[in-house]
């Protein structure tokens, strides 16, 4: 009874054929067709309407948990279209006036946020107008680029405003990076105006070196000198190039200049690669100590003073200073061998020589072994930390290349030891 009822009101057959009767309008419309039984077919479009049910009140809990509860709109529409041309049998009327009635709130939340996203977009405009204005190009772009940044991630506005909001915004950007094209425009001229002075210069020294008259050369090598440092800026990159070919050529004469003449030139030093060459002295002196923790304390006062030592990579010795590293290095290594030593073996000092040698031998190669599984360990961790963030990483491989210098400063001073021991036996 309760079958033919709800057939009756909802949907129907005839002619072998399944119908759902018409609502809000809408005409029947057929939805099937009679395959075993009459029966069958009315219970199979019955239970597919339980999915229509489910599908809106699946909605309704993604509105009411969700965020950003506007992005629904588009989605409640589309679920409503679905449901007009779903294939089953039941009350499709308060369904769809569930959709209305969610559909009016989401209205009313986008009609909030659209008034607020048009507030925020309108102190966006007046942001990119004094970023715009600022006079440091590069201060400016970055400036810019935040406000752009800003301005995407804020929502749309009502579509009376949109575009008149969008035009003034993008007039500003426009504005400005054609301001910005130009001005490094005009500066490339600049730069490649100093480049060609330049290599005037560098043409003029060039041929001082096939002049026969040493002297009056070597009072022009002056005034190119003074025209070489009044020229103005280029670009590092570019400098260094140019830079090299000006002394290579410069160089050149002043070796046949002072060849004729028979001046021995002195070789300049740089004053901080001879503060360093004294540092690396103290430490080497440190080495020595027969107190190593004690020379640790002095390393690492020398690491610091080295480190205030500002020198241009391209101008480092690089050999100096991985041998003041290593220096360093073997000093915290054997303190901390004899601090493990110190708190293992009370009466270390009381054992022969060889004793001494075979117990640091033994120690170190713990140490070495247990750094080495301890290595494993956080490059695993490492490797499955990278975030692609260039800073973070490079700061995690850099921890890592400090554990595997001191294994290795280890590893070093172990084979040290064990050679020294041979020597003994």
């Amino acid at each position: 009874m309760e079958n033919a009822q709800e057939t009756k009101e909802y949907g129907y057959v005839k002619d072998g054929k399944v119908f759902l009767k018409g609502y809000l309008g809408n005409p029947d419309r057929q939805i099937g067709e009679v395959k075993r039984t009459e029966q069958e077919a009315i219970d199979y479009f019955k239970n597919r309407f339980t999915i229509a049910e489910g599908k809106v009140a699946l909605l309704e809990k993604e509105i009411e948990e969700a965020q950003n509860k506007g992005s629904y709109l588009t989605k409640l529409i589309q679920l409503r279209r679905k449901l007009i041309g779903f294939d089953a049998i039941g009350d499709f009327v308060p369904l769809l006036q569930r959709l209305d009635t969610a559909e009016d709130y989401l209205s009313g939340l986008i009609l909030v946020n659209q008034a607020k996203n048009l507030e925020i977009k309108q102190a966006l405009i007046e942001d990119a107008r004094q970023a715009a204005a600022i006079e440091d190009w590069q201060a400016a772009t970055d400036a810019v680029q935040e406000v752009k940044s800003k301005w995407i991630r804020t929502g749309p506005v009502d579509n009376e405003f949109q575009e008149k909001v969008d035009t003034q915004f993008q007039e500003i950007l426009d504005d400005f990076f054609h301001r910005r094209r130009e001005y490094f425009a005009e500066q490339n001229k600049i730069v490649q105006g100093r480049v060609d002075e330049y290599e005037k210069l560098i043409k003029q020294v060039k041929q001082l070196s096939w002049s026969n008259d040493l002297d009056e050369s070597y009072k022009k090598t002056r005034d190119i000198r003074n025209a070489w440092n009044a020229i103005g800026e280029v670009p590092p990159k570019k400098f260094f190039k140019i830079n090299k070919a000006y002394r290579h050529f410069l160089k050149l004469f002043y070796d046949k200049y002072n060849l004729a003449k028979g001046i021995e030139p002195k070789v300049r030093v740089d004053p901080r690669i001879l503060e360093q060459q004294k540092l690396l002295a103290e430490a080497e002196d440190a080495l020595k100590n027969d107190n190593i923790v004690l020379a640790s304390e002095k390393a690492k006062v020398l690491l610091s003073k080295w480190k205030e030592i500002r020198i241009p990579y391209k101008q480092a010795d690089k050999e100096l200073a991985e041998k003041f590293r290593n220096t360093c290095d073997k000093i915290f290594e054997l303190s901390y061998l004899a601090r493990v030593i110190s708190r293992k073996y009370p009466a270390f000092e009381m054992k022969s020589e060889e004793e001494q040698l075979r117990t640091q031998v033994r120690e170190m190669e713990w140490l070495v072994t247990r750094e080495r599984n301890d290595l494993e360990i956080a490059t695993r961790d490492v490797e499955r930390s990278l975030t692609g963030n260039e800073e973070e990483d490079k700061r995690m491989l850099g921890r890592l290349n400090i554990q595997k210098r001191k294994i290795a400063m280890k590893d070093k001073i172990l084979r040290e030891f064990q050679r020294k021991l041979e020597r003994m036996g």
